[in-house]
């Protein structure tokens, strides 16, 4: 497509390095004590992070809401309000312990890229949203993408109730202590006739960019995710006093599972399948008292949808039968479940003439992470930029991206925003 006629290439140029590093230190701040950065979904330190973001739009002159899902959505008003709009933002939650990078970069770069917008006058027809989404990690309740997916339809009422964290505490529960409205969630989701366009700004999370010297990943791609919560109920009995061929060891059991998922993940049919164990609670927790009952997490992620299921399917069935051959029982819960998706070929093809006018270079690659992108390609043709990640760290105190990579990756979708506000 021929570039539009205002000013694209001027404007990424005003993109402010240091601005962008003012604002991960800002949200940095906002952590529970420990190492690295805790910021969970739907707690006060996300709602304060989410207070940062409002401040800094509402300064702007944006006109800045919270739905009800607690997504933070800050706009710039176009020339022509019947146009869809475009937006761009990312997440500000983390995992435990994790770090300052993922979601917060693209959120730094959405206040960053109004910044521009708003104080350089660059001139739009379409309305422009900047938004923080909530609840994007599934580290507290087993789903990930939670506020994108409340707003694309994906996630109902009777859904915040089954959503619980280790704590027993439901998402609806959690949501009402932080002064949002559960039963209206509804009243949050968008409809596609109000949107053109979204471009999502996220580190890489893996070490493709660093090692091929690129600048920019150009998604194509989002892996799909099942998650799984298994139960295994044994006998605790004493360590000592319970010969082995009286035992039904829960944590066995479990051991069991968790080399099944990665033998099978491993083998030559499952290239692109990952299985991961991420979390493993074992009870009672003695060292003299044979382990009763395990509680453990499987996370299944693939890009082809059917052998992502097939995989969840067989290791459900495996795990019930490993169970049984050792007088123990597995209960087995679906937590979450996301297909795969293809974002726009369209948008995909303007970041890249984004990164050529400005002289970046990039790779097309798979994400095998999801993302908010991944829920809003439902509303709205989609695409998500990746800038790189130091030695492919993340989730993680040690995850770092450089300011200056965040802002090439600000340029550049600030760029494709602008291509896209002149498209008919």
């Amino acid at each position: 497509m021929t570039p539009p006629t205002v000013h694209s290439a001027a404007a990424p140029d005003t993109v402010d390095s240091g601005r962008i590093a003012a604002h991960l230190a800002r949200f940095a701040q906002l952590t529970e004590a420990g190492e690295g950065c805790t910021r969970l979904a739907y707690t006060p330190l996300e709602r304060e992070a989410h207070a940062v973001f409002t401040r800094h739009m509402t300064g702007l002159g944006l006109l800045v809401h919270t739905d009800p899902a607690g997504n933070t959505i800050a706009e710039l008003p176009g020339d022509d309000d019947t146009l869809g709009a475009i937006g761009t933002g990312s997440h500000l939650d983390t995992v435990p312990h994790g770090g300052g990078f993922d979601g917060i970069a693209g959120v730094a770069a959405a206040m960053e890229i109004a910044e521009v917008v708003a104080r350089r006058g660059v001139t739009h027809r379409r309305k422009w949203r900047f938004i923080a989404f909530a609840a994007e990690e599934g580290a507290r309740f087993g789903q990930a993408c939670n506020g994108s997916r409340m707003v694309a339809g994906l996630t109902g009422r009777a859904d915040l109730d089954r959503l619980v964290d280790r704590d027993g505490r439901s998402m609806a529960e959690a949501m009402s202590a932080v002064g949002l409205h559960p039963d209206r969630i509804d009243d949050a989701r968008w409809r596609p006739e109000d949107w053109h366009a979204f471009v999502e700004l996220h580190i890489e999370q893996g070490e493709v960019l660093q090692s091929r010297g690129a600048d920019i990943g150009v998604v194509d791609l989002i892996s799909g995710s099942t998650r799984l919560r298994v139960a295994v109920h044994g006998r605790a009995t004493h360590s000592g006093g319970t010969p082995m061929h009286l035992r039904h060891d829960a944590l066995v059991v479990a051991a069991q599972c968790v080399t099944l998922g990665d033998r099978l993940a491993r083998d030559e049919k499952h290239h692109g399948t990952r299985v991961t164990v991420g979390r493993l609670e074992v009870e009672p927790g003695s060292i003299t008292t044979i382990p009763g009952a395990v509680d453990f997490s499987v996370d299944i992620r693939d890009v082809d949808t059917v052998r992502q299921r097939d995989v969840a399917r067989r290791l459900a069935a495996e795990f019930d039968r490993i169970a049984r051959a050792h007088g123990t029982s597995a209960q087995i819960d679906v937590l979450a479940d996301t297909s795969p998706v293809l974002l726009s070929a369209a948008i995909a093809g303007q970041v890249r003439d984004s990164c050529a006018a400005l002289g970046l270079s990039y790779r097309v690659l798979p994400s095998g992470a999801s993302h908010d992108a991944q829920q809003i390609n439902r509303i709205a043709p989609a695409a998500l930029v990746f800038v790189p990640s130091r030695n492919g760290l993340s989730h993680a105190p040690q995850e770092f991206t450089s300011a200056a990579h965040i802002a090439g990756g600000s340029r550049v979708v600030l760029e494709t925003m602008i291509r896209l506000d002149a498209e008919g």
